[in-house]
């Protein structure tokens, strides 16, 4: 394991950048942008869209290991370069920003109210691949529907399941359990989820270290146990379909915990803008979340 790259995620002030959308959720991601889909006539044009989108956040000269201490990246992303260098090498060498690897194959079915992650049986050829770009760690996500005890259960049991297998590649995982914040029990829901992931990082040994992604709570600093938990080295928060303004004032009110948000930093860029417009926008998105982040 990289020593300052794990430094930087433990320490750092900053907030990490969800660039990991997949196939499913790329044309949306894309359409915001302002790259419709007469933009691209198949799937290999359309991830060539977003990775020049990607790209041209990532080159921002407002993008760095200042403000932002880490990115998630999409498996296709992390194979692409950016300048001649592998994307995940960049964001490091040239950034300081650190780079993560989504390594799941999206969600099951829902069952007992949840949708536990669909079977990965790449994990291992993808674990390779991340230390090979030099990658430090990885995200996975699952959703909770309501507050059902014994799906949420499945969840985390198969969230760190997996993440053990993970922490014996050699990288730190993101576990990412999204409490689906439309739900009309979801702060029942992180009251459950909360107790079976402090029993889960109690369990854990002195050598094996996750990270959690989490949806913001309904109640302010509901996971500060976990925050202060030694085999937890960053609690992060996704923005969940919150406004980056509603998001950021819930993320304030958190102690600990830094932003990873998605929607939210692409919120407001677009194609069509000069790069003076993008940066200026980028800028003051950056500047935002990263404030929210350190209070």
């Amino acid at each position: 394991m990289n020593n300052e790259m794990f430094a930087q995620v433990k320490s750092g002030r900053g907030f990490i950048a969800a660039l990991d959308q997949s196939g499913g959720s790329t044309p949306k991601t894309l359409a915001l942008y302002g790259v419709t889909e007469s933009a691209y006539s198949n799937e290999a044009e359309m991830f060539d869209r977003i990775h020049e989108m990607r790209s041209r956040l990532i080159k921002s000269p407002v993008f760095s290991g200042e403000r932002v201490i880490g990115a998630i990246l999409f498996e296709m992303t992390m194979e692409r370069t950016i300048d001649g260098l592998g994307s995940a090498e960049y964001l490091w060498t040239k950034k300081r920003v650190v780079p993560f690897l989504k390594v799941d194959n999206g969600l099951a079915d829902e069952a007992n109210s949840v949708q536990l992650m669909k079977p990965i049986p790449e994990l291992g050829a993808r674990i390779a691949a991340a230390n090979k770009h030099a990658v430090f760690g990885t995200k996975m996500r699952s959703v909770i529907n309501m507050a059902n005890p014994v799906g949420i259960d499945a969840i985390v049991k198969q969230q760190f399941e997996v993440g053990k297998e993970i922490i014996a590649g050699g990288l730190v995982p993101i576990i990412e359990p999204e409490v689906n914040i439309k739900s009309a029990e979801k702060a029942e829901a992180e009251e459950i989820l909360k107790r079976h992931l402090i029993d889960q990082a109690n369990n854990l040994s002195g050598n094996q270290n996750i990270m959690l992604k989490l949806s913001l709570p309904t109640k302010a600093n509901l996971y500060i146990e976990l925050v202060d938990h030694p085999r937890v080295v960053r609690v992060v928060a996704l923005s969940g379909g919150y406004s980056r303004d509603v998001a950021n004032k819930m993320l304030a009110e958190n102690t600990g915990v830094i932003a990873s948000f998605s929607r939210a930093l692409a919120e407001g860029l677009s194609a069509q803008q000069s790069d003076t417009d993008f940066d200026a926008m980028l800028n003051g998105t950056i500047q935002s979340i990263y404030e929210a982040s350190i209070k």
